[in-house]
């Protein structure tokens, strides 16, 4: 397998103007095992100019039927393909080969998604008071600037890339340091399927060393992000010197919410993945579950042991469930949140150790008994730890749930449909399942309330999101 180590701009791999690299290492390992070009400031250039370019040259011009064509054409590439980006979203981030084949096969499912989306999204014609003939246009805004994470690379930049270039945008391809190879290989297998040449570039780097100069070109109109909040607020501001329209998917603290009246053994069972799938590394983690008293320990028990049956180990066996963490920095970070626990007095049910002595694995961690002030409650982890807490009060409970700044997901498990349909009304997210862990589908929007974010991802709200709506009036 060749491992894609070059800038992809205008249709051909480029070296970096400054022949600067990143190294990769494999988390499972801890081994370097690439070294890829990084872009600078003058890289970003030549390819925000050149998405330009390809905009104007024709891309949102291009009839309805031909752009269609050509993203089923980048579709059914992808899943050619499936094996290779999953080999290479393995190596580059440590995740299970299971897990990695699914989320390339997501990534192809959004392009195809989109490529039908394209006929079917238009304005309106709007009867207006003075007679005469109102309609509104919606129209490409031109250059996005699409700045994605390294905890599922592939999938963020499909759900990204794809509604950019339905609705006739071109889009320069910013993924984070530690993950750029699936990202570059999307740039050559779209050039490969008939996207024209420039119509995506994909910049791999540091996002310090030119994510602001993406946020801060003139020539971008749209900036679309998935990150940290910290990250999130920075762009923000930038963004705001030229008024650039900006989507944000940040952080989370997401609860899981289970009452007497559920399936709670069900619920039990499968809770566990909610929080430790991608090892923890995952905005939308239940990492705060609420259990009513009632059925709080017998959860809590079920809950530990289908934690302990959880397979932690080398990600190119297909029955692992939690491969390593991303970097050791990563865990670090982890660990620390850990170390704060246990000088808390925080009662550590299972989990917490290293149980591999190469490779960046930390096993999943149950924590009862915390506080709601520390910081394993609070605040975003972004690793394999759950708090579980009872609850005896469901308004009470509720104004702790919505006391976290965030606001993207969250599950409520209930076999009463009144309550079930109360308290997703009154928990302040973007994304809930009810007797699921599902927050995510391609024909759904996805996003969060608060500090998780604005704009909303996929379904048809992403294409509204990457268009202007244009009003015209023509007179009787």
């Amino acid at each position: 397998m060749t491992l894609p180590d070059k800038l992809f701009i205008d249709g051909t791999w480029r070296k970096s103007a400054t022949s600067r690299t990143t190294k990769l290492v494999n988390p499972a390992t801890e081994e370097v095992f690439a070294e890829v070009e990084a872009a600078d400031i003058s890289d970003v250039n030549m390819a925000v100019e050149s998405a330009h370019r390809a905009w104007e040259g024709g891309w949102r011009d291009m009839t309805p039927g031909k752009r269609t064509e050509i993203l089923f054409n980048v579709a059914r590439t992808l899943r050619e393909h499936i094996d290779e980006l999953g080999q290479l979203e393995m190596l580059q981030i440590g995740k299970p080969i299971s897990d990695a084949r699914d989320e390339a096969g997501l990534g192809a499912r959004c392009f195809e998604y989109y490529a039908g989306a394209v006929t079917k999204f238009y304005g309106q014609t709007v009867p207006v008071s003075r007679g005469g003939f109102d309609f509104t246009l919606r129209q490409s805004m031109g250059v996005v600037a699409a700045i994605v994470p390294w905890n599922f690379p592939f999938p963020i930049a499909a759900w990204k890339v794809a509604p950019a270039l339905a609705a006739g945008n071109c889009v320069v391809l910013k993924p984070a340091s530690l993950s750029p190879l699936t990202a570059l290989k999307l740039g050559e297998l779209a050039h490969a399927a008939g996207l024209p040449s420039g119509v995506l570039q994909v910049l791999p780097g540091s996002g310090g060393a030119i994510g602001d100069a993406l946020v801060t070109h003139p020539l971008v109109r749209k900036v679309s992000f998935t990150g940290s909040t910290e990250i999130g607020r920075r762009i923000m501001e930038l963004a705001s010197r030229d008024i650039k329209r900006v989507s944000l998917e940040l952080g989370g603290k997401s609860p899981n919410i289970v009452f007497a009246d559920a399936d709670w053994e069900r619920a039990a069972e499968t809770s566990p993945m909610s929080v430790f799938a991608n090892t923890g590394q995952d905005c939308c983690a239940r990492s705060r579950v609420f259990v009513e008293r009632s059925i709080f320990e017998r959860f809590v028990e079920k809950f530990v042991s289908a934690t302990k049956k959880l397979v932690v180990g080398d990600p190119a066996k297909t029955d692992t469930q939690l491969g390593p963490m991303v970097s050791a920095s990563q865990r670090g970070s982890v660990e620390d949140f850990l170390a704060d626990a246990r000088k808390r007095g925080s009662k550590f049910i299972c989990g917490g150790v290293r149980p591999h002595p190469k490779g960046y694995y930390l096993e999943p961690t149950v924590l009862l008994d915390v506080g709601k002030e520390d910081r394993c409650w609070k605040e975003e982890i972004f690793g394999p730890v759950v708090a579980i807490t009872p609850f005896d009060d469901e308004a009470q409970m509720l104004r702790e749930v919505n006391s976290s700044p965030y606001g993207l997901s969250g599950s409520i498990w209930t076999n009463n449909l009144s309550r079930a349909i109360r308290v997703s009304r009154a928990v302040q997210s973007g994304v809930l399942s009810v007797n699921c862990h599902s927050s995510l589908h391609v024909e759904a929007p996805f996003g969060g309330f608060k500090q998780s974010g604005l704009g909303r991802d996929l379904g048809m709200a992403a294409m509204e999101g990457y268009t202007e709506v244009k009003n015209v009036y023509v007179a009787e």
